[in-house]
C-alpha cells in the first residue's frame, strides 16, 4: 500500500536561495538615496553579495545550529585551574567571521560607512541576531575610544579590521579584535551612577585595578571591554583587556551565563573583577560622558536590529501566504489577510526608512555636520523607544499569518518572536529612552530645531501629517511637567518623523497607508485594520521577497 497520506500539498516552499538585499525594495532605495552617486554601484554589489549569503541555505543552517546549541561556560579546566572561557558551536564562529568580513565593524574607516554598515547590519540580523551583539559592541567602541587619541590609535585599526581571530591572546598579536561592554550592576541597572565597582590607581599613569561585579557583561569572549567603575575622581570609563600584553590572562571571572528568553546563541555573563588590570579612557569622573558615544551607536543598532527582525517576519509571512491556499484562494489574495500583510509591511518599511536616515545622519555628523549631529541627539532615543517596541507585536502577528506552522520551531518564526523584545530592553529600556528624549528637548534646543527642519521638509504633502505636526507642536509647547507623558512624546516624535520620511520618499500607497493608520486615526489597535479603500495590494506586492 502506498503512503498517499504523506503526499505534501498546499505548503509554501522554503524562503531560501535569494538575495535578501535585492528583495527588499525599501532597503535598496534607502541605500541609493543616502549614498553619493559614486559609491552606489560598489555598495550595491557588496550588499547584494552579503544578501545572497544571508539568503543561502548554508548560512540559514548555521543560524539554526547556533541558536539551537547555546554557548556553555567553562569556568575551570580538568585540573581545577580557572580558565573562564565560553564554548560556542562552530556555526557561531562561522557566522561571526562572516559578519566581521562583511565590514560590520568597519564603518568608521570608509566613505558612506554608516549607511553601508546599517544596511548590512539590518540584513545580518535576519540571519541570526545573536551574532550582532559583539559586532555592534565592537563597532560602537570606536567613538568612546576616540576620546583618548592614544588609545584610539592603538585599538581602532584592530576594531575596524575585517579579520576574525577567535583565539584569546594579546591584542597586539591579533589582526582583528572584538569588544564587549560592562555597565550595569545588580543594585543599579540603568542607573549606572549607582555603580559600586571601584578603581584603584596603580603606579603606571592611567592604569588601575578594578574590584566589583557586573550584572550584565555583553560578549564575554571578546578581546576587550569598556566598563564603568568608581575612581577617586568619580565614575570613570576603563578599557579592560581580556589578555594582558605579556600573554597572561587578566582577572576576568565569569560567574555564570544568563539564561535568556531569546538571543540564545549569544553569551551574556555576570563578571567579577578582583584585582583586574584596566586602562583609563578619558578623564576621571567623566565616565558616562566618555561611554555615551558607544551607547548612542548601540542604540541605533537596536533600531536597525528591530527593523531587520521586522523585515524578516514580513518576508516570511508574505512568502507563506503567496503559496498557501484556503477557501479556494491564495491567502495573500484574500482581503482580510491582505490588510494584515499591508499593515505589517508599512510598519516594517517605516522602521527601515527611519533607521537608514539616522545612519546617513551619522555619516554626515562624522563629516562635521552639526545639524545632523543635533538631529541624532533627539531622533535616536525616540526611534529606539518606538521602533523596538513595535517589533514584538509585529513578529507575533507575522507568525500568526503562518497559522500553526508559525508556532513550530522549524519555521524559524518562534526564534523571531523570542528575539523581538530584546532591543527594547537592551541599551536602556522604554522609560530610559523616553526620559532621554525629554532631556534633549529641555536642554538642547538645537536638537528640536534640527528635528523640526527635517519633518518640515514634508509639510503640505499630506493633510494628516500636517495635522500631526501641529498637534506635536502643541504637545511640545509646555514641557514643565512632561515626565509623566514622556512616552507619549517619544512615540509622537517617532511617528511624525517616520510619516515625514515616507511622504517624501516612499511610494504613495505606502505613505498613504502609514498616514491613515498611524497619524490620521483611521486604523485600529491591532494590525490588519487599515481602511479597505487604500491600495493595499500594491503595498503587499512591494513587500514580497522574490526568491
Amino acid at each position: 500500500m502506498t503512503g498517499s497520506t504523506h503526499t505534501v500539498t498546499n505548503q509554501a516552499t522554503p524562503l531560501v536561495g535569494y538575495d535578501v538585499f535585492a528583495a527588499d525594495r525599501a532597503l535598496t532605495e534607502a541605500v541609493a538615496r543616502h549614498l553619493p552617486a559614486e559609491l552606489r554601484e560598489e555598495a550595491s554589489a557588496e550588499l547584494s553579495g552579503l544578501g545572497r549569503s544571508c539568503g543561502s541555505a548554508q548560512v540559514q543552517e548555521w543560524a539554526a545550529q547556533a541558536d539551537g546549541r547555546p554557548p556553555v561556560l567553562r569556568s575551570h579546566d580538568r585540573y581545577g585551574h580557572r580558565v573562564d572561557e565560553v564554548d560556542f558551536h562552530p556555526a557561531w564562529h562561522r557566522l561571526l567571521g562572516k559578519g566581521v568580513a562583511a565590514g560590520l565593524t568597519a564603518a568608521w574607516s570608509r566613505p558612506g560607512g554608516q549607511v553601508r554598515r546599517a544596511a548590512a547590519f539590518l540584513m545580518w540580523t535576519q540571519v541570526e541576531a545573536g551574532t550582532t551583539c559583539p559586532l555592534s559592541m565592537t563597532h560602537a567602541a570606536v567613538p568612546a575610544l576616540r576620546t583618548d587619541p592614544a588609545l584610539a590609535a592603538e585599538w581602532e585599526p584592530r576594531l575596524t579590521s575585517t579579520v576574525y581571530d577567535r583565539e584569546l591572546r594579546p591584542a597586539h598579536l591579533k589582526a582583528g579584535v572584538l569588544f564587549g561592554m560592562g555597565m550595569t550592576e545588580k543594585q543599579g541597572g540603568s542607573d549606572v551612577r549607582a555603580n559600586t565597582t571601584t578603581a584603584r590607581p596603580l603606579a603606571e599613569a592611567g592604569t588601575y585595578e578594578l574590584t566589583g561585579h557586573k550584572w550584565f557583561c555583553s560578549a564575554p569572549m571578546s578581546d576587550g571591554f569598556l566598563v564603568l567603575a568608581r575612581a577617586p575622581g568619580g565614575l570613570t570609563c576603563f578599557l579592560v583587556p581580556r589578555v594582558l600584553a605579556d600573554g597572561g590572562r587578566n582577572v576576568f571571572l565569569l560567574q555564570r551565563l544568563k539564561d535568556k528568553l531569546g538571543n540564545r546563541s549569544n553569551a551574556s555573563a555576570e563578571v567579577e573583577f578582583a584585582g583586574t588590570w584596566a586602562r583609563r579612557v578619558g578623564e576621571e569622573g567623566r565616565g558616562v560622558r566618555t561611554i555615551i558615544g558607544m551607547v548612542a551607536a548601540t542604540r541605533l543598532d537596536c533600531v536597525l536590529g528591530s527593523a531587520g527582525l521586522m523585515r524578516q517576519a514580513v518576508a516570511q509571512a508574505a512568502h507563506h501566504t503567496a503559496y498557501r491556499e484556503a477557501f479556494g484562494r491564495k491567502l495573500i489574495d484574500q482581503p482580510l489577510m491582505r490588510n494584515v500583510l499591508a499593515d505589517l509591511a508599512v510598519e516594517s518599511e517605516a522602521a527601515t526608512t527611519l533607521g537608514l536616515r539616522l545612519a546617513a545622519a551619522q555619516d554626515a555628523a562624522e563629516a562635521g555636520d552639526e545639524r545632523e549631529r543635533a538631529l541624532l541627539r533627539l531622533a535616536v532615543p525616540a526611534a529606539k523607544y518606538w521602533v523596538t517596541k513595535r517589533c514584538a507585536p509585529l513578529a507575533v502577528e507575522a507568525a500568526e499569518c503562518l497559522g500553526g506552522n508559525g508556532y513550530v520551531e522549524e519555521s524559524g518564526m518562534p526564534r523571531l518572536v523570542r528575539e523581538s523584545p530584546l532591543n527594547s530592553i537592551w541599551e536602556g529600556a522604554g522609560n530610559v529612552q523616553a526620559l532621554d528624549v525629554l532631556r534633549a528637548l529641555v536642554r538642547e534646543p538645537a536638537a528640536l530645531d534640527a528635528y523640526l527642519t527635517e519633518v518640515g521638509g514634508a509639510r503640505g504633502a499630506d493633510r494628516r501629517l500636517d495635522a500631526a505636526i501641529r498637534d506635536l507642536l502643541t504637545d511640545l509647547a509646555d514641557l514643565a511637567h512632561a515626565e509623566a507623558r514622556a512616552r507619549r512624546l517619544a512615540e509622537r516624535l517617532a511617528l511624525v518623523l517616520q510619516g515625514a520620511l515616507l511622504v517624501r520618499y516612499a511610494p504613495p500607497e505606502v505613505a498613504d497607508a502609514f498616514c491613515a493608520g498611524r497619524l490620521g486615526g483611521d486604523g485600529g489597535a491591532a494590525f490588519g485594520t487599515l481602511p479597505a479603500t487604500l491600495d493595499l495590494a500594491s503595498v503587499v506586492e512591494r513587500a514580497r521577497p522574490v526568491a
